[in-house]
């Protein structure tokens, strides 16, 4: 997959939206923290499946210390409504996350990501997951 940069300059399309959110989601996945700091705001904030809530730091470290540990993040497609300086995604994905007891726990949840563009940066800024059951 390709490692797409979140200067306002590379992201103009919903295309390019969209394989922003790919890129997070792959650095999520590969714990690559270097690429997944940038991409997250300073004031970023997941909502999951569960209810629970993260600030971007609790999140990443959680990420970072194999609390949260992704195996597989795969979007089908994604929906996106760009404006000037603020897209919301919306898109179902597969996941599977290392359940600690051996076996992956796996699922199916709707995520909705609204990024903002910052000091030229697109960052996600919230996150919410819906367990689909």
């Amino acid at each position: 997959m390709t490692k797409m940069t979140p200067r306002a300059t590379s992201v103009k399309t919903a295309d390019d939206f969209r394989l922003l959110e790919r890129s997070r989601l792959q650095a999520l996945v590969e714990c690559d923290m270097p690429r997944a700091l940038p991409l997250h705001a300073v004031d970023f904030q997941l909502i999951t499946p569960r209810g629970a809530s993260y600030t971007r730091d609790q999140y990443l470290q959680e990420v970072e210390s194999g609390g949260l540990r992704y195996l597989k993040w795969d979007p089908e497609d994604i929906a996106v409504h760009a404006f000037p300086e603020v897209a919301v995604l919306r898109y179902r994905a597969q996941l599977e996350m290392d359940s600690g007891s051996g076996a992956p726990a796996r699922f199916v949840c709707w995520h909705t990501d609204t990024y903002e563009l910052r000091e030229g940066l697109w960052q996600v800024v919230w996150s919410h997951a819906t367990a689909v059951k």
